[in-house]
């Protein structure tokens, strides 16, 4: 089975995948577009126009990056899903409000002007306050074994580590189990690996570019 995944270099939705796909050992190659100048033949197999999509073989392309990594983790060894039909339909609702946490950061790293910026980071500190109540002792989300709902928020951590420096977005006094679950998961290797060698200066300049208010917050943080 030949794996392509369609991808732009900041896309969190991506790494999604990437980390899905290193985790489980699964051979795939990797293509890299721009989002704000998509070429043609990719608006044609992608429904919505986004990143992730998913060609499998050739002639068949999965998009949406929850159901691209049920996928993988189906047709590859050792199930990142539990077994237990409660607590798989349990991960998949929290992946799905990891999504609502990733909106929240990325319109907070995009915010215009400080009432946007307050406006959105009251929101995403609620919105983390309703993950960090509902964690056990981890040190993953399901406890001791790496989960599909890892892999969706690993994204989310890794770029609030990268602008902790300047900004710490989610303070351990606040989210004590959110920063224990973040360090777990920022030190495996296919979290490492799952981003290009140079993200953070990427992630710096698209701030710088699109951040306004946000970057002279930000920026610093992940300048090289």
């Amino acid at each position: 089975m030949r794996l392509e995944l369609i991808s732009f270099k900041l896309c969190p939705f991506v790494q999604r995948s990437v980390i899905t796909l290193l985790h489980k050992n699964a051979p795939f190659d990797i293509t890299y577009i721009e989002l704000a100048e998509p070429p043609a033949w990719f608006l044609e197999i992608s429904p919505f126009g986004k990143v992730p999509a998913l060609r499998v073989d050739d002639d068949t392309v999965l998009f949406e990056s929850a159901i691209i990594n049920e996928f993988i983790d189906d047709v590859t060894p050792d199930s990142l899903s539990p077994e237990d039909p409660l607590l798989r339909a349990r991960n998949r609702g929290w992946i799905q409000f990891g999504e609502q946490c990733i909106v929240d950061q990325y319109q907070l790293t995009t915010a215009k002007d400080e009432e946007t910026w307050d406006e959105v980071l009251e929101r995403a500190h609620r919105n983390l306050a309703k993950v960090e109540a509902i964690l056990g002792d981890g040190p993953y989300f399901n406890g001791a074994e790496l989960s599909l709902v890892d892999a969706a928020y690993a994204p989310l951590f890794m770029r609030y580590a990268l602008l902790r420096e300047h900004a710490d977005l989610m303070p351990a006094e606040d989210f004590p189990r959110l920063r224990a679950w973040s360090d777990a998961l920022l030190a495996l290797p296919e979290v490492h690996k799952s981003v290009v060698d140079d993200f953070p200066e990427l992630f710096a300049d698209y701030l710088r570019e699109h951040g306004d208010y946000a970057a002279s917050i930000l920026a610093p943080a992940t300048s090289a």
